[in-house]
Order: structure tokens, then C-alpha cells, then sequence
């Protein structure tokens, strides 16, 4: 009896650890793009024709980045770019970066209450 119930212990032990571990929120990408989570909110960079665009979402809720800027700054390799991010519709965008692959990529944000939110991505 003690050797079958061990012998279940070690499957839903085995079970648990091989499980998949989900992040806060969730981190699907709902435009392509890269999703990264800080200060509870979660940020898609999604790069084009020479911007990126950062979606903002709230607990898996699309948020309008109403009041909030900052700045995105782009390393290709040895070379550094950096625009403003400001508020386009729905998301914020920096307009004259160019986002290659193995860049790496840091949005210093300011809420709309001056908070300083950091988010730093891998584009792979």
C-alpha cells in the first residue's frame, strides 16, 4: 500500500515538474511582435518600416498609453539608435529606429503619474 501511494507521489511530482511554467498575464503576442512584462502591465515591440511600436496591454487588457512617453533605444551590434516614444492611437511609437535581428532593445517609459517603467527585449 505505502509503495503505491510513493510510486504515485513520484509520477504527480515528475508530472508538476515538467509542467510548462505561464507567466503573469500571459506573454502572446497579439501583433507579431515580442511581448516583455514590467510593472504589471505587459509591452509588444513590434518593429516596421523604420519604427517600432509598443502595444501596452493591463492584465491582458489593451490599454491606450494616454500620458505616457519615453524613449526606445535600438543596439544592432555596435550600432546605437534611439528616438522618442510618443502616443500614436493605440500604442507608442518611435519613429527612425531600425530593429535587426539579435538587436536588443530597452524602452525607458514615463506613465501618465511620472512613473519610470523599464522593458528590455531580445529581438531573435
Amino acid at each position: 500500500m505505502i509503495t503505491k501511494f510513493l510510486a504515485a507521489a513520484v509520477l504527480a511530482c515528475s508530472a508538476l515538474a515538467s509542467a510548462p511554467a505561464l507567466a503573469h498575464g500571459g506573454a502572446a503576442p497579439k501583433h507579431g511582435g515580442i511581448v516583455q512584462t514590467a510593472s504589471d502591465l505587459s509591452f509588444e515591440l513590434v518593429a516596421g518600416e523604420g519604427a517600432a511600436m509598443l502595444y501596452v496591454e493591463d492584465h491582458g487588457k489593451p490599454m491606450v498609453p494616454t500620458g505616457m512617453s519615453g524613449k526606445l533605444t535600438v543596439l544592432n551590434g555596435t550600432e546605437k539608435s534611439e528616438a522618442p516614444l510618443v502616443v500614436s492611437g493605440d500604442k507608442l511609437e518611435a519613429r527612425g529606429v531600425t530593429i535587426a535581428k539579435g538587436a536588443k532593445v530597452v524602452a525607458a517609459i514615463n506613465t501618465a503619474d511620472q512613473k519610470a517603467i523599464t522593458v528590455r527585449f531580445t529581438v531573435r
